[in-house]
């Protein structure tokens, strides 16, 4: 009896273990690989495999030197990225401490901000598109300028990538809020009456103490942080398939690998390089992080 339970236990575990490990392969290392072998190679993705041709470096030079909608889409991400970092980053922090401070209503609340984050970015993307309307939108007409001078705050390509961005803040807030609002309530108070024995006002203790015992929460929340910058793609490709003024680098591999040109190697290329920006910048973190935790 004791030998065919462990026999059903290592089956169950088997399974439990070895599903996930096989669809993880499938769906995202073997897409991965394929597409930094697929980005030196020159195919339009119709034709059997015998007719792809490998033509070495060439899409990423082509991609660099010869391809304009590159740099702008580049420089839209990064814009993204500091937005997302700054602005609604601080601003979750800010309200999980306000709401960390037991006031009245706090479910409420939580609920309340936490709801734009169980919507899809393409749905987000729709509500601000109703929102952003140049007549009948609630943003113009609360400026009250729909009517004698409306904004076309999704139409002008020097303004439309900000006014994307605070729609995909209005999301990231409420999910930086819940990570760090968890942090907090695991929080030792001990450390905070400690810190007032010792003089320390609100500000003092906070980034003297309450902060820096949220390292491991900073460190998810950057790694989040910089993954939702560099690939967001749903919310502008809604509004305007990522064109005029709102071209990001993940718009531009969908536009090469499933749009009119079906270049299968500068979309797996373009892939590559976005993969390696991601990469650089949560590496290069993680690394310092790791490095200040071994000093004594």
């Amino acid at each position: 009896m004791r030998s065919a339970l462990a026999g059903v236990d290592r089956l169950v575990l088997l399974l439990m273990v070895g599903i996930p490990t096989l669809l993880h392969l499938a769906l995202v290392w073997v897409p991965t690989l394929s597409s930094v072998v697929l980005s030196f190679s020159s195919w339009d993705g119709i034709g059997d495999l015998d007719t792809i041709k490998f033509v070495g470096f060439q899409n990423y030079v082509d991609i660099f030197t010869a391809y304009p909608r590159f740099w702008p889409a580049v420089q839209h991400n990064l814009i993204w990225l500091a937005f997302l970092i700054v602005l609604p980053t601080g601003f979750g922090l800010l309200l999980a401490v306000l709401l960390d401070r037991k006031m009245r209503f706090t479910r409420i609340y939580q609920s309340i901000l936490y709801l734009p984050v169980v919507l899809a970015l393409a749905m987000v993307g729709f509500i601000w598109q109703l929102m952003y309307e140049p007549n009948l939108g609630l943003v113009n007409n609360l400026l009250g300028i729909a009517k004698t001078n409306p904004i076309d705050w999704l139409g002008n390509s020097d303004i439309n990538i900000y006014s994307v961005l605070v729609a995909a803040g209005w999301k990231h807030t409420g999910y930086v809020m819940l990570l760090y609002l968890a942090g907090l309530k695991s929080f030792d108070p001990s450390l905070k009456e400690a810190a007032a024995l010792d003089g320390a006002n609100g500000w003092q203790t906070f980034w003297k103490v309450t902060f820096p015992v949220l390292k491991p929460i900073n460190v998810i929340v950057l790694v989040i942080t910089v993954i939702e910058g560099l690939r967001a793609f749903d919310i502008v490709y809604a509004i305007n398939h990522g064109r005029n003024g709102l071209e990001l680098v993940s718009v531009l591999i969908t536009d090469n690998i499933i749009g009119e040109s079906s270049r299968i190697g500068w979309g797996s290329a373009l892939a590559v390089v976005l993969l390696v920006i991601s990469l650089g910048f949560i590496i290069t973190y993680l690394v310092q992080v790791f490095r200040k935790e071994d000093r004594p």
